[in-house]
């Protein structure tokens, strides 16, 4: 029997603050998709991992973050275009609402400020920079951070992340997003499922299985008119290799994704049938952390290898 977890970078502005040209319709979802997810969940009582930006935990600030070792210009557009927009750079409200849920979620990390750890640019001192304040607020909160998801994936100086006590991380998945994705899985027949491995830092590497909003636009449309959601399809499918075999279904997204009823509507499905199929089989749905702990459990803090489907392998 395997599992399902579910990731989501919860960023709202800090994830387009660096872009020439942000998307504005997701920008502005990002409040609204962030409390309907937490509907979602609590509906029907699925934990998830929220890895937050950790300048959302803040009330205020000048827009300058001098002690910060950021390239020159990482902040600007918090105090030039978004300088009014509170809403875009803080939310200690939304954070509380997941720390009040009556679901027991996950407070993980995005880093502070959505810095890109896999970026030349990015070195040392700029990621020890982020892990150190985004642990330091959430210690203000009476929380730690055991789980990090890269801010866009882009994975680097993981070494940092186990230095600032860091646990597990989420990586990249084996399989690919939208279309290309949806022909690996019916043409190739390529399973959903991932394993999680134990790198050289002894951080947990819980991989994505699969992007939740990768097919969208026009051909989401037409695809939809004539047939049914392909990611629900794509879901549907990988829940029930977990409840069948062993293994990790892990689901990422953003809240900001939801900014139509029908990427609602998508979540809420998914959802419904992840809560039938666990009443009806025993699976299992885990936080990231509940991963790294199964797996430190496994196979001991003091060495050993990997969880797979059977057993341990380390990997570097």
């Amino acid at each position: 029997m395997g599992s399902v977890v579910f990731s989501l970078d919860a960023e709202l502005g800090w994830g387009f603050h660096d872009l020439a040209e942000p998307p504005v319709q997701r920008v502005e979802a990002g409040r609204r998709g962030w409390e309907h997810c937490l509907e979602l969940f609590e509906e029907f009582d699925v934990p998830a991992t929220w890895a937050i930006v950790g300048h959302l935990l803040l009330e205020s600030c000048d827009g300058r973050h001098a002690a910060h070792p950021a390239p020159a210009g990482w902040f600007e557009r918090e105090r030039t275009d978004w300088r009014d927009r509170e809403d875009l750079r803080f939310a200690p409200d939304l954070v509380d609402a997941v720390l009040a849920s009556s679901v027991d979620h996950e407070f993980a990390s995005h880093s502070f400020s959505h810095v890109l750890f896999g970026q030349p640019e990015v070195d040392r001192e700029i990621a020890a920079a982020e892990l150190e304040r985004a642990v330091d607020l959430a210690a203000e909160w009476d929380q730690s951070i055991d789980s990090f998801v890269y801010p866009r994936n882009d994975i680097g100086h993981r070494d940092v992340l186990a230095e600032y006590g860091v646990r597990a991380y989420r990586g990249r998945s084996p399989t690919r997003d939208g279309v290309r994705g949806l022909f690996d899985a019916a043409v190739r027949s390529q399973s959903p499922l991932v394993r999680p491995t134990v790198d050289e830092y002894g951080l947990v590497n819980v991989p994505a299985s699969l992007f939740l909003f990768g097919f969208e636009g026009p051909a989401r449309t037409v695809t939809e008119s004539v047939w049914t959601d392909p990611m629900v399809l794509q879901a549907r499918r990988g829940i029930d290799e977990a409840a069948a075999r062993d293994g990790i279904f892990h689901i990422w997204f953003h809240p900001n994704n939801l900014t139509r009823p029908r990427d609602a509507r998508r979540l809420r499905t998914i959802l419904a049938y992840v809560d039938r199929t666990r009443r009806g089989t025993g699976l299992e749905v885990e936080t990231m952390a509940d991963v790294a702990r199964r797996i430190d459990r496994k196979r001991g803090i003091d060495g050993g290898t990997v969880a797979s489907s059977g057993g341990l392998e380390r990997r570097p």
